[in-house]
């Protein structure tokens, strides 16, 4: 998996330095900020939709290929 950039600024006093550390955490972990859908954002613009590129929604065969890259995901966390 690859590290993800954090955008925080450093912790002003203890409490946000304990708050920050279990963000980071459950970040490191997949429990926040985890894609949903890995279809490219083109595919759901006009001209994706014109072109016929797949999504979730239109797609039975690539809602499935979605659903078991997540699955796939979530078991090597």
């Amino acid at each position: 998996m690859a590290e993800q950039q954090r955008k925080t600024s450093a912790p002003k006093d203890g409490a946000q330095a304990e708050v920050q550390k279990a963000v980071d955490a459950a970040e490191d972990k997949g429990f926040i900020g985890v894609p949903v859908d890995p279809t490219p954002k083109e595919n759901y613009t006009v001209a994706g939709v014109l072109a016929g590129k797949p999504t979730p929604e239109t797609d039975p065969d690539h809602a499935r290929e979605v659903r078991q890259q997540l699955d796939d995901s979530a078991r090597e966390r």
